[in-house]
């Protein structure tokens, strides 16, 4: 079946299938978060974005083959949840942006920087941080040699718009990094998974950068 990325609390994973990377997505818990299973068709290794709530969900979603690593996004509440217990029930190691970890209960045994490498299995991913939504805020970026690249976006990225920030100036930190890391080098085919909600491209949000920062939010 086609991917959509449209997903419901309780209802089935939708899967987008890549030819080295297999992409699992599903909903979550009250506020409706979004968690990404990413497993490497190579190796079998799996990588877990964002045990943002109902462990059981989650759990159920790695399967018996487990995950080796857990990237929590940003140090929001709503994304976390689950860490925890799927922490304890995998053993995976934890990963969240340096400036972001002192906020995440749970201890982050690798502290990313920007422009890092996370591996899954023969997949990299490189960490972008964005600073507006929160601190620390990550993105996760996957080059896909045979297509187009797949962007994590977590809350720093949605179909219509940035994230929720604080204030002006956090406002200005965070588009200024969404058009120097993201929409600058990227091309308009980028697939872009968010936290929460439907997925989208940055062809068809990139016209609507100007009226973002016109309106300031």
């Amino acid at each position: 079946m086609t991917y959509s990325g449209a997903v419901k609390v309780g209802g089935p994973a939708d899967v987008h299938e890549l030819p080295a990377l297999m992409i699992s997505k599903v909903a979550v818990g009250p506020m409706e978060n979004n968690a990404y299973l990413l497993r490497c068709r190579t190796t079998g290794e799996q990588l877990l974005i964002d045990a943002a709530c109902d462990a059981a969900t989650l759990l159920t979603l790695i399967g018996d083959d487990g995950i080796a690593s857990v990237v929590t996004t940003h140090r929001h509440g709503d994304h976390w949840q689950a860490l925890a217990e799927v922490v304890a029930a995998t053993g995976a190691r934890t990963f969240a942006g340096r400036y972001d970890a002192e906020g995440i209960p749970v201890p982050t045994d690798v502290p990313v920087e920007d422009g890092d490498t996370i591996k899954v299995g023969r997949i990299e991913l490189t960490a972008l941080r964005l600073v507006g939504h929160t601190p620390g805020s990550i993105v996760l970026v996957y080059d896909d040699p045979h297509g187009h690249p797949h962007a994590f976006t977590g809350d720093c990225l949605f179909p219509g718009g940035p994230g929720k920030t604080g204030n002006p100036a956090d406002f200005t930190s965070l588009m200024d990094g969404l058009e120097s890391k993201i929409f600058e080098p990227l091309p308009d085919e980028t697939w872009i998974y968010p936290g929460h909600g439907n997925d989208s491209t940055l062809g068809d949000e990139r016209p609507h950068l100007a009226a973002w920062r016109a309106r300031g939010w």
